[in-house]
């Protein structure tokens, strides 16, 4: 059956989060504490280790405590927010304040890049007349990032997982995108960068191809394919 809609990850995918320097960095730059670069990368690395930058590394180990925030942390807003503050708060930082400016910096559509080839992909789409939907797991509205980046006006609709209360690979947020495009799931096709999260769109049906999530200096190419199956 021919592919009529695809449905897109965001993180790691369609776009990557800024490298947890220049994330912490901004953060510290705003807060008009200046640090030594061999100080700044240390915490940056503890950040790191800790998980703490949501889109960025997942955690060494989560915490016991932190447990079922972490397995229930993109079925809602705050609860999002809890387990990535409270997973920052493992490194001391010189302000309080931080743990929560890094979470909302994280936020901001500047901390945010395209990959390479992403705005041509969904412009062809669109240009083709395939639905494209945007499925993430996540705990914040990223529309406004895509758009602020251009992207937004060839997205048709979003499965956001606090938005729904559902998380990849439940096949339930697989099908409101579909539904949401009017797309039968053999007609769809997920794109994403987590074969035991997207992959869990086959289960419906849907056909998947997957990306590796990569810095986007790295990686130029990997969604053209879609094009090739897509329309």
């Amino acid at each position: 059956m021919a592919i009529s809609g695809v449905l897109f990850d965001f993180s790691g995918t369609l776009m990557r989060i800024e490298p947890s320097p220049v994330w912490l960095g901004t953060v510290l730059r705003r807060a008009g504490i200046s640090l030594p670069a061999a100080e700044r990368d240390r915490l940056a690395a503890a950040l790191d280790q800790a998980g703490a930058l949501p889109g960025g590394s997942l955690p060494r180990e989560v915490p016991p405590p932190l447990a079922g925030l972490w397995r229930d942390r993109d079925r809602d807003a705050a609860r999002h927010r809890e387990l990535f503050t409270a997973l920052a708060r493992q490194v001391p930082l010189p302000d309080p304040a931080l743990y929560d400016a890094l979470y909302d910096r994280h936020m901001e559509a500047d901390a945010w890049h395209p990959y390479p080839d992403a705005a041509r992909v969904l412009r062809e789409l669109r240009e083709r007349g395939v639905g494209v939907a945007v499925v993430s797991n996540i705990g914040w509205d990223l529309r406004p990032v895509l758009a602020a980046h251009g992207l937004s006006d060839y997205v048709d609709a979003y499965a956001l997982s606090y938005e729904h209360g559902m998380v990849k690979p439940e096949p339930g947020l697989f099908a409101a995108a579909c539904e949401a495009l009017g797309v039968a799931p053999g007609q769809a096709l997920m794109v994403g960068d987590s074969v035991p999260a997207d992959g869990g769109a086959a289960a419906l049906g849907c056909a998947v191809h997957f990306v590796e999530p990569l810095p986007v200096e790295q990686r130029a190419t990997a969604l053209l394919p879609v094009l090739e199956r897509a329309g």
